[in-house]
């Protein structure tokens, strides 16, 4: 989300990035009970394609957040299904825009052999840039080609501005949105390395707060049958960071899933 600035006036206003907000203490609310906070359900976050471990993992967190005082209400988040598509169009057209820069020249690696300018570009960059960055800019440079920046860039900013909406009418209702981080438990390093398309999927509960620019966290709220960590994500309106803070401090005080490691052999299976 957008950071508060400390630079000059005429910085500031160069930025667009940023928003001239006081300097907050995150810490304020630390402590403070939770009777009476409204957590939102989306049921959009509970439905099809969640793991039964996880499911029971975020109901028993849930419960928990009852006993500490909370009540729990539900709402609707109709247009955060369509979070993926959007960012994988957004993310990588910025990406693509923003590490054109990186060209050997003026900024990152440059390639110790090359023929000439064109070869140093081509080489300095193939060399700079792992395989998801590569992957992020050809995508990125295609959806803000002549022809195609219509079609998808401008046609995902639409929708992303729908996904804001869907927020704002949520936190109408509540205080607070809960849900599951991911909709499987975490899988083990590299296992999903050749399937980004099954990663970016996995991204379905988080990304929506990098298009709405709304605070949100993640805490350990369990382990599968397998003994693989399970989140729970909390998201709180926009500036609104030390009630997310809060609410999770509350959570580890009165758990202790935060202190728990993985299975060890979890991580071979």
């Amino acid at each position: 989300m957008c950071a508060p600035v400390e630079c000059d006036g005429r910085a500031r206003s160069a930025d667009s990035t940023s928003l001239v907000r006081p300097r907050e203490d995150y810490t304020r609310k630390l402590g403070a009970p939770l009777d009476g906070l409204r957590i939102g359900l989306p049921k959009e976050y509970l439905g099809d394609g969640i793991e039964p471990d996880v499911a029971a993992a975020v109901s028993a967190a849930l419960a928990e957040f009852r006993r500490l005082g909370a009540k729990t209400v539900e709402v609707t988040l109709p247009n955060v299904r369509l979070s993926v598509p959007v960012y994988y169009v957004i993310a990588p057209a910025e990406a693509s825009s923003n590490l054109s820069r990186f060209d050997g020249v003026r900024y990152g690696h440059r390639a110790a052999k090359y023929r000439d300018l064109a070869d140093m570009y081509r080489k300095s960059r193939a060399e700079g840039f792992g395989a998801e960055v590569k992957r992020r800019i050809l995508v990125g440079t295609y959806v803000l080609s002549h022809g195609y920046y219509d079609a998808y860039y401008l046609k995902a900013q639409q929708v992303r501005r729908l996904i804001a909406d869907d927020f704002v009418r949520a936190f109408a209702q509540c205080d607070l949105i809960m849900g599951p981080t991911t909709p499987t438990a975490a899988f083990a390093l590299g296992a999903k390395t050749d399937d980004p398309v099954q990663m970016y999927l996995n991204d379905i509960f988080t990304i929506a707060a990098n298009l709405t620019g709304g605070p949100a966290l993640s805490i350990p709220c369990g382990f599968d049958r397998n003994g693989l960590p399970i989140g729970l994500q909390i998201q709180g309106r926009a500036f609104d960071e030390a009630s997310v803070i809060n609410v999770a401090h509350r959570f580890q005080q009165a758990t202790d899933w935060h202190t728990r490691a993985p299975a060890r052999h979890a991580e071979l299976e």
